[in-house]
């Protein structure tokens, strides 16, 4: 119950007109040989982060599913499951408050034989301040993340 009020207390401050927020999208994406499937058998394990951005991953709470948690790189970083299909995912960092980050994996069939590996954020930039400062963020994360799509990928179409 404390949870769930806290999800409306925050929704509540994110509808009122003194919440200054600056929501920052990036959407990244790369093309696999291989079929949805075996593509999500390789990179779609939730803590399969470990073999394609390079963190330490424990599953802490959960199943797999829905509410699953995790801790990425020894604790630095906690991530929770908020919704899944057979071939997606999307999380949040619900000890991070402060940027609502959210981020999604998903994979969808890309013609006969292919699939089209989609990797999804949205944070509220605001916090970082200048122009600048938040495009560095973007470049950062984005470079980060286009690795990730490279490896997964590798992974996705090795035999």
């Amino acid at each position: 119950m404390k949870s769930i009020l806290g999800g409306l207390a925050l929704a509540a401050l994110a509808a009122s007109p003194g919440f200054a927020a600056d929501f920052a999208t990036i959407e990244l994406s790369t093309t696999a040989n291989a079929t949805p499937e075996k593509t999500w058998s390789r990179i779609g394990d939730y803590c399969a982060i470990k073999d394609w951005l390079g963190l330490a991953c424990a599953i802490t709470k959960g199943n797999g599913g829905v509410g699953t948690f995790r801790d990425l790189d020894h604790g630095r970083v906690v991530e929770m499951m908020v919704a899944k299909t057979p071939f997606s995912y999307t999380y949040i960092q619900p000890t991070n408050p402060a940027n609502l980050y959210h981020g999604t994996l998903a994979v969808e069939p890309d013609g006969q034989g292919h699939s089209r590996i989609v990797y999804t954020l949205l944070y509220d930039q605001e916090p970082l301040g200048t122009d600048e400062a938040k495009a560095a963020n973007r470049k950062q994360r984005a470079d980060r993340f286009n690795a990730a799509l490279a490896k997964m990928k590798a992974m996705a179409e090795a035999p």
